[in-house]
């Protein structure tokens, strides 16, 4: 992570680590202070991968707990509450791998929808949240790995929205950025708290 938080790194793992192996065996999640992290509230993703492959995905957008604890939620939400994917299984936790993207706050695009939202978006360093018509959706800076065409990026958001992808006068843009550290031996941590 950038911005001074690198030395959290090992805590946070160990944070998420402990929420994860807790909600294996059916018990709360332990306790969640982090020594040495700022105490004002954080908004965090926990990102979960197996074999390469998404596993789980959950976050805050609105900075509303603490650092580990925010971390803690997310990682077990990410396990066992993300709606696209089955609940974590003992085994998989061998092949598990994570990082956290701890967010900036979101500062309004003031740019309309079409060409100028996609000349204001900012390629590998933009988060962006759309909202129109009830609806809301996120894509982390790290999507632009995988969509690095800004049309690419705001069609899929759209999509994962549940928008029509033609320009809407109605849509609201905000940008956020965000530091992103790899939770270091997540799967070796949850086989030794089970």
């Amino acid at each position: 992570m950038s911005g001074g938080l690198d030395h959290l790194a090992p805590a946070l793992s160990a944070l998420a680590a402990g929420a994860i192996a807790a909600g294996l065996a059916g018990r709360a999640s332990p306790p969640v202070a982090v020594a040495g992290a700022p105490a004002e509230p954080a908004a965090t993703f926990v990102t979960l991968t197996l074999g390469g492959a998404r596993r789980g995905c959950i976050g805050s957008l609105r900075a509303r707990r603490p650092l580990g604890e925010d971390v803690a939620h997310n990682a077990r939400a990410a396990a066992f509450e993300d709606p696209r994917f089955p609940a974590l299984r003992p085994t998989e936790v061998a092949g598990l791998t994570g990082s956290v993207a701890v967010l900036s706050a979101e500062t309004p695009i003031h740019a309309a929808d079409g060409p100028a939202l996609l000349a204001a978006l900012r390629p590998g360093i933009d988060g962006l949240v759309i909202e129109d018509r009830g609806r809301r959706a996120t894509f982390l800076p790290a999507v632009w790995e995988q969509l690095p065409e800004p049309r690419d990026f705001l069609r899929a958001l759209k999509r994962k929205a549940g928008l029509p992808e033609l320009p809407s006068a109605s849509l609201v843009a905000r940008r956020y950025t965000a530091s992103a550290v790899v939770l270091v031996g997540l799967a070796a941590e949850i086989a030794d708290r089970q």
